[in-house]
């Protein structure tokens, strides 16, 4: 007995009293896990193109104890959705570029919606479809015509399940639609792209759907290091950088790029239609030549934007909307194409462990994904939700 310890009274707990309290302690667990993925705001893009992740039972207890509330993916993976049932945990879900022209077809998209959407609804909370990824990035003049049509008939096909209002359908855009983004008032699609983007635009005004933009300040810096001010595009406190046009500061890139796309779609007369940030993130590994590309700048990067997040700051041109974003990547995933900062922009590696440090305290579940085992790691996590901090100061 240690020492002050008072000496123990009464009757042990009888077989039954402890099943009891085992189920009770089981089921208030699950609904506590299910209650913190409602604690965050922030998003997370989980993509798949590696060979050595843990599987999506696993990862969704380590994003519920994280408290995730958002999740983005690029497909519709069954086998994800299911892991995540009744949990809470909202979910964008994907058709792929080499699936957009099929969906022009309104029964290849009615398919679609019912066979990877409605049978999720409402134990897995999908609020929206992204309709490609960066369709205008590339040279595929097909793909970027069948584009809107393709949103068209998916959408048709939601509104036909009465699913409008709950599900949106919109599609994700490299920042290099733009032609200009400084100063951020100034801020103006590509030319070749207008044609596509009016249309488009008129389209998410009508549904009620979100302009989804992938945004890297990491990709400036990296294009001139010597030019670009290393704390401008990390969140750190300088002096900003102050627009002539409309006297605003912006003391980070990420908002100077967010409004400089509000602009744009003012110039085609659109102010009814909100940004959200489907990427963004840094690099903790790089090739030689990638500069910035280390774990100490991707945690200042990654920490200081969720810091803004939880502050639910806005952009200067909006200061009263707090900025909506789904950061890049929830792993490392080592079968990515590209130069080797494509394949380390995770939170973290394949075996749950933190790339870097921003107080993001998860538990990854051990592999044994048996019915029982799974009990026993909802115990687990609870006694691990009570120690997490989510250290932004």
């Amino acid at each position: 007995m240690a020492a002050g310890e008072q000496p123990r009274t009464g009757s042990p707990p009888q077989p039954s009293t402890r099943l009891f309290l085992l189920v009770l302690a089981v089921t208030l667990t699950d609904q506590v896990l299910a209650a913190s993925a409602q604690g965050m705001s922030i998003g997370i893009n989980y993509g798949q193109i590696a060979d050595n992740l843990p599987s999506p039972t696993r990862v969704s207890g380590l994003l519920r104890s994280m408290q995730i509330s958002k999740v983005k993916l690029y497909d519709a993976d069954q086998n994800v959705l299911s892991a995540f049932l009744d949990t809470g945990v909202e979910f964008v879900v994907g058709i792929g570029n080499e699936n957009v022209s099929a969906m022009v077809d309104p029964a290849a998209a009615q398919a679609w919606v019912q066979q990877h959407v409605r049978p999720y609804l409402p134990s897995a909370r999908i609020t929206c479809i992204t309709v490609g990824n960066e369709v205008f990035k590339g040279n595929d003049t097909a793909l970027k015509a069948n584009l809107l049509p393709a949103m068209q008939s998916v959408y048709n096909a939601v509104v036909a399940l009465g699913l409008q209002g709950q599900v949106n359908v919109t599609t994700a855009h490299s920042l290099d639609i733009m032609g200009s983004s400084y100063p951020p008032s100034a801020g103006a699609f590509r030319p070749d792209a207008v044609p596509y983007i009016q249309p488009l635009l008129n389209f998410l005004s009508m549904a009620g759907s979100p302009f989804l933009i992938n945004c890297y300040p990491y990709f400036a810096y990296k294009a001139d290091p010597g030019s670009v001010p290393l704390e401008y595009v990390l969140f750190q406190p300088n002096a900003g950088v102050t627009d002539p046009n409309t006297k605003l500061n912006y003391d980070n890139m990420l908002y100077a790029q967010i409004d400089s796309v509000y602009a744009a779609m003012q110039a085609l007369g659109h102010t009814d239609v909100d940004v959200k940030i489907s990427e963004t993130g840094w690099p903790s590994r790089g090739d030689p030549d990638e500069a910035g590309a280390t774990p100490e700048y991707a945690g200042i990067y990654i920490g200081n934007l969720l810091r803004r997040i939880e502050m639910k700051q806005g952009t200067p041109l909006r200061p009263s909307s707090p900025i909506d974003v789904y950061v890049f990547a929830l792993f490392n995933e080592n079968l990515k194409p590209g130069p080797a900062s494509e394949r380390n922009y995770g939170l973290f590696y394949p075996d749950g462990t933190p790339v870097y440090d921003v107080g993001l305290r998860g538990y990854l579940p051990p592999m044994d994904e048996s019915k029982s085992a799974r009990k026993a790691v909802s115990l687990l996590a609870l006694i691990a939700i009570a120690s997490i901090t989510l250290i932004l100061s």
